[in-house]
């Protein structure tokens, strides 16, 4: 019976796994179609959300049935009941990865500004970063790694902040600049939550660690 249950709980961190990788891409492709104003692309991005959807509710099904059927000791318990929340993260993840790619398509064609893109473009850098290593933490059940994402996510909230400073101030001098900055105003806002739903995947994996729920964000995120 164990081994069975070793092998059903492998398979569930596999797909959550595969699922965080796919949220990675999903992010990438978002944001290369906002700063490439690439419509096909953004598109595709759209598209796709609905097999992260269905991973989401593959792995809820997967995991309330190992809950239910094989009643798990503590520490498997524990990483069964990470896939359950964190997987909720991820399809979050992945909706505001939609939002991105809508913000493309709704501003295309619009006046742009080629220095708050860049900064869009190295705070995806940092979110996708920090969603990697979130995953390798997981994998690796490696806290340390895992509380590298939380001075990340500062940076992110830092860049955020940058560019709402910057995206007002060209609205404000330029009426030809408001739908742009606008949808720079967005992306950004979709990032920074991006980047406390990761914070909240680390919460569960030192849950995980330690049995213990512990609170890195003041944040509510949706």
């Amino acid at each position: 019976m164990r081994g069975i249950f070793d092998e059903e709980l492998k398979r569930l961190l596999n797909k959550f796994t595969e699922m965080g990788i796919n949220v990675s891409e999903q992010i990438y492709r978002a944001t290369k179609s906002f700063v490439d104003h690439d419509r096909e692309l953004a598109q595709q991005v759209i598209d796709a959300d609905d097999e992260i959807n269905e991973q989401e509710i593959k792995l809820e099904d997967q995991a309330l049935n190992l809950i239910a059927l094989k009643q798990p000791v503590a520490s498997d318990f524990r990483k069964v009941i990470v896939v359950l929340k964190a997987s909720s993260d991820l399809e979050r993840i992945g909706d505001h990865a939609v939002g991105i790619a809508k913000e493309t398509i709704r501003i295309k064609g619009k006046q742009r500004d080629q220095k708050i893109e860049d900064e869009i473009a190295d705070m995806t850098n940092t979110v996708r970063s920090m969603l990697d290593i979130t995953i390798d933490a997981y994998v690796k059940g490696d806290s340390a790694l895992a509380e590298q994402v939380i001075e990340a996510n500062k940076k992110i909230d830092q860049r955020y902040n940058q560019i709402r400073k910057d995206s007002l101030a060209n609205m404000k001098s330029d009426p030809n600049a408001i739908t742009g900055g606008t949808g720079y105003l967005w992306v950004a806002s979709y990032l920074e939550r991006i980047g406390d739903h990761i914070t909240n995947v680390v919460e569960w994996i030192l849950y995980n660690k330690t049995g213990k729920i512990t609170e890195l964000s003041s944040d509510i995120v949706e």
